[in-house]
Formats: structure tokens, C-alpha cells, sequence
């Protein structure tokens, strides 16, 4: 991979095999766009996949840390992550079943982006770290890499706080860097999306 880091969790996919994937990165860096590239590719493939985006707005802790994006509500760090990781935890149950019934999970963000943003904005990797521990863990990470300044200019309306606050985002992706080390696919997505999507299959697919 000429654009990314070769990760040491890759592995080659078996018919049987359910598996959990995480896209992470910062806002506008594509993690949607692969991940239904990749559920598109491995369904054609005769895969089941199901999609996930983290955080689900959806639920009713969801739904609270929508109003607290959108200015509603002024928790501190602390209580965001705390928000975050427990939307993570409203899943586990469905995530161990699909799994389990050999189900490929995507998700556009998991565990790492609260130790990102968590971690950027002064709290403890330890932290943050323990208190997902209980969560499914991924069998593989890909960081989509992307500068701040690509970030915003690829979203110029309608962004939240965190969105707008391109030296907090500089340091969520300095965390992303270094957890990356830990053995992720992490990926140049300044990059054609069809180029990216190319080689997040190849890792997925084949095994590095």
C-alpha cells in the first residue's frame, strides 16, 4: 500500500467468518462513502453486511448527544465521551449476535474517535480507553487520513462545534496517527474515493 500503513489485524476474509470493521477519521474524510463501498462490494460477493454510523441519533442517548452538538445542551468532555462510549454499549448486544451469525459489520466511527477527541480535548487515553473495554473490539481499523484544512473545505456549512475548531481537529488527528501505530490501514483520503475503496478491499479481501 503505497498510501497507507500496512496493518498487522488484517486478514483474509472465509465465507463464515462474521467480523467487525471500523472507519475512522476526521469529519469529511469519506468514512461513509468506503464503508458502503465496501458493503456494496462484499454483498455482491454473497456477504452479509450490515452498516453502522456512530453516533446513532437514533436512540434515545442518541438523540441527547444530537441536542448537545447542536449547542442545546453544555456538557463538559468528560460527559460527551461518557454519551458516546454508552451509545457504543446501546449496541453491543446486537453487534455480538450479527457477528456471531457471520455478519461483516462496518462502522463509520467506533472506539477510537473517543480517545481521539476525547484525548484532544485533555482527557486521559487510560480513561477512555477502559471504559470501551467491555465493547466488541474491531478486527480491523482503517484511518482514513485527512488534514483539518481538507476537512473543512470539503464541509463549508452546517458544521457542529467540533467541526469548526480546526486546532482541536489537528490534535484529534494527531491521537489518530499515533493509535494507528497499534497496527491500522491508515490510508492518504485526499485520494480518489475509487482509489481508496481499492485498497481498503485489498486489505480487507486478501490480507496483507
Amino acid at each position: 500500500f503505497a498510501a497507507g500503513r500496512r496493518s498487522r489485524t488484517c486478514w483474509p476474509l472465509k465465507p463464515s467468518a462474521g467480523r467487525l470493521i471500523a472507519f475512522e477519521g476526521l469529519d469529511q474524510s469519506g468514512k461513509q462513502t468506503q464503508a458502503e463501498l465496501l458493503r456494496d462490494r462484499l454483498s455482491s460477493g454473497g456477504r452479509d453486511v450490515r452498516l453502522l454510523s456512530f453516533p446513532d441519533y437514533r436512540t434515545a442517548i442518541g438523540a441527547e448527544i444530537g441536542r448537545a452538538l447542536r449547542g442545546g445542551t453544555d456538557y463538559g468532555p468528560d460527559v460527551m465521551q461518557l454519551l458516546y462510549v454508552a451509545n457504543r454499549y446501546e449496541w453491543k448486544g446486537e453487534i455480538v449476535r450479527e457477528k456471531a451469525a457471520g455478519t461483516i459489520l462496518l462502522c463509520d466511527r467506533y472506539l477510537a474517535s473517543s480517545i481521539a477527541y476525547g484525548e484532544a480535548q485533555g482527557l486521559d487515553v487510560g480513561w477512555l480507553t477502559e471504559i470501551q473495554k467491555y465493547l466488541p473490539q474491531p478486527d480491523i481499523t482503517f484511518l482514513l487520513d485527512i488534514p483539518p484544512e481538507v476537512s473543512a473545505h470539503r464541509k463549508t456549512v452546517d458544521r457542529d462545534k467540533f467541526e469548526r475548531d480546526l486546532a482541536l481537529l489537528a490534535r484529534v488527528r494527531e491521537s489518530y496517527l499515533r493509535q494507528a501505530q497499534a497496527g491500522w490501514v491508515r490510508l492518504d483520503a485526499t485520494r480518489d474515493r475509487h482509489a481508496v475503496a481499492a485498497d481498503v478491499y485489498a486489505a480487507v479481501n486478501a490480507g496483507l
